[in-house]
């Protein structure tokens, strides 16, 4: 059976899920090494200024080691929060077939590519587009460096689009690309609990103060600069007279901003804190429509967007955010903005309609079926 080693920072929710069935299939051997040993309990957020710690079991159902983290700050915040002088012993250690390495912009991540390189297949796994690409200096300095970190892999696995033309951008070739789309699990959000999730949240809109015509739209993040949820509520606030009282805002998560959007209520405008991940399909079913009007940088996707289809429900984003070209391009399943346009956005919310939102929510649950952990599993497993 081959072997193959994983690199990354510290457990994810939306990737220890399809480590776990990569393990379950029996394929493969694999191992997975953690690189931010002081992330094991918990990790500290840098945006909400607090531990993390996941409702959900990340470190169950497949075979991993914390590798040592001797950085005097650690985190994965910068190049050397990440030093681990021990990984590359451990890897040899393991004898893989292949090397998949999350994130190539840390330390020890990055040595351990050029030792390996030549020796064992580099595979590399990132989600970085260039919709946020300015054209100056500084992208032309950041191109010729990432052309030659990009020298190391022998195979990059691209979850979508805008993905796969930053790889292409970076001198990778088509035959070392391979899909392996972003995915969540949509079975927690769609699977055999639909029902009782979709009673439980029109119970939860009911305590919110929510009618049955009321149009729920929904933001969930972080409350932070890039994913502009301010810029939403300016949109909806310069909407007010053009919508009915039925449009509605609700505003879920934490961050820096929260004081400033609180500043300015409006009745028809809530708030909720930080919801971890078992509350979430039931989140998504507060609203009627998600939206995610991020400017960048750094929006590479927008996992939301998948959590939210997989609930049943449209989505409107921004063409800042990675996923637009995959999921709602074709205008079926969501809506697309340009970033900086609050009359674009304007134009979108003043023409919402309970029913046109509810049979798009059903065309987005189909469409999102084919965004899964297996699709993932499947691609690694054939290249191995």
């Amino acid at each position: 059976m081959k072997r193959l080693a994983i690199v990354s920072t510290h457990p994810i929710q939306y990737n220890a899920p399809w480590f776990q069935l990569l393990a379950e299939r029996g394929h493969i051997e694999l191992k997975v090494f953690y690189t931010w040993s002081q992330s094991k309990i918990s990790v500290t957020d840098k945006v909400f200024g607090k531990e993390i710690k996941w409702d959900i079991p990340l470190l169950e159902g497949y075979s991993y080691e914390f590798i040592e983290n001797v950085s005097k700050q650690p985190g994965s915040h910068h190049f050397f929060g990440i030093d681990c002088p021990e990984l590359i012993n451990k890897l040899k250690h393991f004898q893989p077939d292949a090397i998949l390495f999350f994130g190539w912009n840390f330390k020890s991540h990055l040595k351990a590519m050029r030792y390996f390189n030549g020796k064992t297949p580099v595979w590399f796994r990132g989600d970085s587009t260039l919709l946020d690409e300015k054209g100056d200096f500084k992208a032309t300095l950041r191109r010729l460096i990432l052309t030659k970190v990009y020298k190391y892999v022998d195979k990059a696995f691209y979850v979508g689009e805008a993905n796969k033309a930053y790889f292409i951008k970076h001198g990778l070739k088509d035959n070392q690309l391979v899909l392996a789309p972003h995915a969540i699990d949509n079975n927690r959000f769609s699977g055999d609990k639909t029902k009782s999730y979709e009673a439980d949240a029109l119970n939860w809109r009911k305590e919110l103060g929510y009618n049955a015509d009321d149009i729920v739209i929904l933001f969930v993040g972080k409350l932070e600069t890039k994913k502009q949820p301010d810029f939403l509520m300016d949109a909806f606030t310069a909407s007010s007279d053009k919508i009915s009282n039925s449009l509605q805002l609700l505003i879920v998560g934490d961050g820096p901003l929260e004081s400033t959007l609180k500043a300015h209520p409006r009745s028809n405008v809530k708030f909720m804190p930080f919801q971890n991940q078992t509350k979430m399909p039931l989140v998504y079913r507060l609203g009627d429509i998600l939206c995610l009007p991020s400017k960048g940088p750094g929006e590479t996707w927008g996992l939301a967007v998948n959590e939210s289809m997989a609930s049943g429900r449209p989505v409107i984003v921004s063409d800042k955010v990675g996923c637009f070209q995959d999921l709602v391009s074709d205008a079926t399943s969501g809506f697309v903005f340009k970033f900086d346009s609050i009359e674009d956005l304007k134009e979108i919310l003043v023409n919402l309609h309970k029913f046109s939102l509810n049979q798009m929510g059903k065309i987005a649950k189909e469409k999102i079926q084919d965004y899964n952990f297996l699709s993932i599993v499947k691609a690694i497993e054939t290249n191995l």
